[in-house]
């Protein structure tokens, strides 16, 4: 997760169109919902103030969980499920519609890196928070070492159980889909060296 310097408008649309996939065995879309589990969990132990754009929406499952938890909830996808604004290309956008950002963002080739630093321009100009929920063996990369110093999450909650089904659907799952294991990383527009950690049963 390589994070430079933002630049200006943090110009680029994603190199991916809506119906993209990565390969034979990965969803399109690099759609992998949140369980409702896993976003209850976080939003328990974890409050936003002020609205919450959710940008890659999907099926709404994890702008569900923010809107049981009262929160003014703006969702966007690039591809259209059915749920929230489509056609939405978040690394595209200019303006923020929130004043934070929650999202389990599209992996591979870089574009979860791509999500984390354009929701880091973003609340670096509202004031909010920006909550990503990560594989944990994307912290812990030589790749993206310096990244973490140089701007590390104010907060990570490690998950005891979490799935990610490819669409939603246990039965899309490979052998290596329940291997993965997960965190909520939540970076704040202020400055911060240190990362403190919470464990959180779902």
């Amino acid at each position: 997760m390589s994070l430079p310097p933002a630049t200006p408008g943090q110009s680029g649309a994603s190199p991916y169109r809506a119906g993209f996939q990565l390969g034979p065995f990965r969803a399109k879309n690099e759609y992998y919902p949140t369980p409702a589990s896993a976003t209850r969990a976080f939003l328990a132990a974890h409050r936003f103030n002020g609205g919450v754009w959710e940008p890659a929406c999907g099926e709404g499952w994890l702008s569900r969980q923010l809107l049981a938890a009262q929160y003014d909830t703006v969702s966007t996808d690039i591809a259209d499920y059915g749920y929230g604004t489509a056609g939405v290309d978040f690394l595209d956008q200019r303006l923020p519609r929130a004043k934070n950002i929650c999202t389990n963002p599209p992996y591979g080739r870089g574009l979860a890196d791509a999500f984390v630093r354009k929701a880091l321009w973003f609340i670096d100009r509202t004031g909010g928070e920006a909550a990503m929920l990560l594989n944990i063996a994307s912290l812990c990369h030589p790749s993206r070492h310096e990244s973490f110093v140089r701007r590390p999450p104010a907060i990570l909650y490690l998950l005891d159980h979490c799935v990610c089904y490819p669409n939603g659907k246990p039965e899309h799952a490979t052998r290596h889909t329940a291997q993965h294991k997960y965190a909520w990383a939540v970076w704040t527009a202020a400055s911060t060296t240190q990362c403190l950690t919470r464990w959180l049963s779902t």
